[in-house]
């Protein structure tokens, strides 16, 4: 064997033998997060796999990508429909203004800095200026679609922005001004112009098509039907473009990926039978945490029927709370404060350790990875749950992981 070939070979172990750290090895079927939900007719699973190859289509600078952008495809920040790794956090930026009001400096390329670029065009940098900073992590997309058909009226009888009830818990709702090709369903109950807010670290867009057309563009650069506008560096100079025709997506593309997300099935819970599972979910219910990871919520009424009038268990309220400033990024977002985020749910929790090839990045921005500490960071409204954990034996914290861990 000749010198190249050891070399060769030498590299070829390394790397087979590293992979394990960057890409998840197979897993069994209640550990993967990807699949459509049970009962789909045969369009619908036609649709539901069109939807699933252009969620993973990678755009390139000839496709339309740019020419700024954060990621070249929906499945490079949500792996296997998984939450995002660290190393595809998104950073959105702005500045406090002496008035008090907040400036998203669009003159700098706010408010989302796309940090990536095609060839000859220059990628945004963070101004020095800013001095609200939010990074942020993808969420899991699995069941999603799910939290899109409970009813407006489901999320306002949960909300208490007044604290009436005295228990320190004062969830509320984020409105939001619609994009012109909002339509809203029967279940979208209006507040003079603005909607309700699901969607998003701080429930800024309504609905999936809300939330999927934006990704298109904010994230990849990708025009549609819906934002017909390319991006544009203030940097660069006079814009001029990708140099691709616009719309570089059609609607019936963005609509397949919308019906693929409305239709994945949602993270299946495992040990429930465990002892220490069960004790766990019991304590977490005890100390409080349930008051705004809610357990059950319903769906409506929906035009796809197996997702009409469903219960299912997401462990969220889909409300904002203040976090207190631990989790903090002092950036507001339509009325939600710098100390705000809508709850995040639960399922899928203990799947991210898998889903992230074996290192579990947790919270809005990935930065832990050891859930006592992700709880000792839950201030504000979070802050008496999290006194109430830590007062606990070693054996009762340990069964509330535990619990966790099988979400």
């Amino acid at each position: 064997m000749n010198r190249l070939s050891i070399i060769g070979l030498i590299f070829l172990v390394l790397f087979f033998s590293g992979c394990g750290r960057f890409f998840p090895e197979e897993t069994e079927a209640d550990l993967i997060l990807d699949g459509p939900i049970v009962g789909l007719t045969l369009a619908q699973k036609a649709t539901f796999a069109a939807g699933d190859e252009a969620f993973g289509d990678i755009f390139s600078p000839k496709m339309g990508l740019g020419p700024v952008f954060n990621m070249p495809s929906c499945a490079s920040c949500h792996v296997g429909d998984g939450k995002g790794h660290p190393a595809t956090n998104l950073t959105r930026f702005g500045r406090r203004l002496g008035d008090g009001s907040f400036d998203y400096m669009e003159d700098y390329g706010g408010p989302q800095l796309q940090d990536r670029s095609i060839p000859g065009y220059p990628a945004e940098v963070l101004p020095s200026a800013a001095t609200g900073v939010s990074v942020r992590s993808a969420p899991i997309v699995a069941g999603i679609g799910f939290l899109e058909a409970v009813p407006d009226s489901t999320l306002l009888s949960l909300a208490d922005p007044d604290d009436s009830d005295g228990d320190g818990i004062s969830g509320r709702v984020n409105y939001v001004t619609p994009p012109e090709f909002f339509s809203p369903k029967p279940h979208h109950l209006p507040n003079g112009m603005k909607f309700l807010g699901r969607f998003g670290r701080k429930a800024t867009t309504i609905d999936l098509l809300h939330q999927t057309a934006g990704a298109y563009i904010d994230d990849m650069g990708i025009t549609s039907d819906f934002f017909t506008t390319d991006l544009h560096n203030p940097a660069a100079g006079q814009f001029s473009g990708d140099g691709v025709a616009d719309p570089e997506v059609g609607s019936a593309t963005v609509s397949n990926v919308v019906f693929y997300l409305r239709t994945l099935k949602p993270p299946a819970p495992r040990h429930e039978d465990d002892s220490d599972v069960l004790a766990g979910k019991a304590l977490f219910s005890e100390i409080g945490c349930v008051d705004c990871h809610i357990v059950e919520l319903r769906t409506g009424d929906s035009d796809i029927e197996v997702l009409s009038n469903k219960k299912f268990y997401p462990y969220t309220d889909m409300l904002l709370h203040d976090m207190g400033d631990e989790l903090a990024d002092n950036y507001p977002e339509g009325s939600a404060t710098g100390s705000e985020w809508r709850t995040t749910p639960l399922w899928g929790l203990g799947l991210i350790k898998e889903t992230l090839g074996g290192v579990p990045y947790y919270l809005h921005d990935g930065r832990n990875s050891d859930l006592r500490e992700v709880i000792r960071l839950h201030g504000g409204e979070g802050a008496h749950s999290r006194a109430n954990f830590q007062e606990l034996d070693e054996e009762a914290q340990v069964q509330i992981i535990r619990f966790l861990e099988s979400l």
